[in-house]
């Protein structure tokens, strides 16, 4: 599915799944503390979630079975809550989709458990956040998603991480996956149009080691392929004429 524009009335039930989705994510933020359970996060996010008239857009997206994707350390995507209590320095990235309204917006954010960052892990992760940015910098109308994919890749690039390649950021609105992938590398100048209107999912995601990834036995759980950490920061957007509008950002 392209992503197409959206009207007046879908973007207003955007901004307000964006709103939902970001105070639930600053909750998780603040509760994800050394001790604390996957599961636990994972009840907790259905309740919040509940309580705000929406639903969380990952449970059964695919067959996923949780609510929320928890990632840990060399985990790079999809990981799934569990009994297992987070630790004293962990990276921890939590990715989270809320539907509000039919509309669905996704966001993520990598954090150290319990700890100020520090090495390559504050490198890691300001790197990541700082890439998002720079490709949020580069959305204008009529502008092309390689604009946005080249300035993702310069920052990544350049703090010596790895790029991983086979996960995008994507459309978003209506399902969680829309057409246009916005990969995390490519050249500026190319690719499709950005329009007014459309929402996008940006979302850097890079590891300490050479990017390359591998898939668990459950068919879920994406691993670095080295064994390095992982960080992932990702908005949902709103495309405009001079710019972009984070919809998930308090």
């Amino acid at each position: 599915m392209f992503t197409r524009v959206k009207t007046a009335k879908e973007i207003i039930n955007m901004r307000a799944s964006g709103q939902i989705l970001a105070e639930i994510l600053e909750e998780v933020r603040a509760m994800a503390d050394e001790g604390v359970t996957g599961q636990e996060i994972d009840d907790f996010v259905l309740k919040k979630a509940s309580l705000a008239g929406a639903r969380c857009s990952f449970k059964g997206y695919n067959g996923y079975p949780a609510h929320i994707c928890i990632s840990i350390n060399d985990v790079i995507n999809h990981g799934i809550p569990g009994s297992k209590p987070l630790k004293k320095g962990d990276v921890a990235t939590f990715d989270f989709g809320i539907t509000y309204n039919g509309m669905i917006t996704d966001s993520a954010l990598t954090m150290i458990v319990g700890e100020e960052p520090s090495g390559d892990k504050k490198r890691l992760c300001e790197a990541t956040e700082t890439a998002l940015y720079a490709g949020l910098e580069e959305i204008d109308a009529d502008d092309h998603i390689g604009d946005v994919s080249a300035a993702i890749q310069g920052v990544l690039e350049q703090a010596g991480l790895g790029i991983v390649r086979e996960l995008v950021g994507h459309g978003v609105g209506h399902v969680v996956h829309e057409q246009p992938d916005v990969p995390n590398y490519g050249r500026a100048g190319s690719g499709p149009l950005l329009k007014k209107g459309m929402t996008l999912a940006i979302e850097p995601i890079a590891t300490l080691g050479d990017g390359t990834m591998t898939v668990d036995d459950d068919g879920w759980t994406i691993r670095s392929r080295d064994g390095s950490l992982a960080a992932q920061f990702e908005h949902t957007i709103l495309v405009t004429d001079d710019g972009c509008e984070i919809l998930t950002k308090l």
